[in-house]
């Protein structure tokens, strides 16, 4: 008796260490979320050849940032040695999901682009229109953007208008935290 209940304990150890090690490892890029990832930087940047560096930020940091920065979603852009620029990849919510999108920076810190990758609603979609997206082109780090003031709104989708100018407003003052700690150097 004694000893099938330390195996249903180890068994049961075990489960939980490997529930655990799944629940709470950094979560991967889709395939397809690459792809479109890859492809903003490559028309953006008119590269054909190039690397996405992973950019590591210590948790005491991460804390002192608006946007959560980690895992995989920072990168900077390489083509051989030269940093050509930076990469930021999020979900903002949209009315009932989240939508990924990505914001491509200059090495000074520029946006250069911002994009919508996959937007999961029917309602809201004129979000991902270039023509309401350039509006966040030559924001530099630091700035801080408010919707409405900054950045024009969208009839029919203004919540997720609302939170793409909130995300690229925290992500640019995250920038500048990172860029003041030499993290982007």
């Amino acid at each position: 008796m004694l000893r099938e209940n330390r195996f249903k304990a180890l068994g049961w150890a075990v489960f939980c260490t490997a529930f655990f090690l799944v629940a709470f490892q950094m979560p991967k890029i889709s395939a397809k979320l690459q792809e479109k990832l890859d492809n903003a930087v490559r028309t953006t940047f008119e590269l054909e050849d190039f690397s996405l560096i992973p950019i590591t930020v210590d948790a005491a940091l991460n804390q002192s940032t608006p946007s959560e920065l980690g895992g995989e979603n920072l990168f900077r852009i390489k083509t051989g040695e030269s940093t050509i620029g930076f990469v930021y990849l999020g979900k903002a919510p949209s009315l009932k999901n989240v939508f990924d999108y990505v914001v491509l920076f200059t090495p000074d810190l520029t946006v250069k682009k911002s994009k919508i990758l996959i937007y999961r609603e029917d309602h809201g979609r004129q979000v991902g229109s270039q023509r309401w997206l350039q509006q966040f082109i030559g924001k530099k780090s630091g700035e801080t953007l408010t919707y409405g003031e900054d950045i024009d709104g969208i009839s029919g989708a203004t919540i997720s208008a609302k939170s793409m100018t909130m995300a690229v407003s925290n992500i640019l003052e995250s920038m500048k935290v990172l860029n003041d700690q030499h993290i982007l150097k």
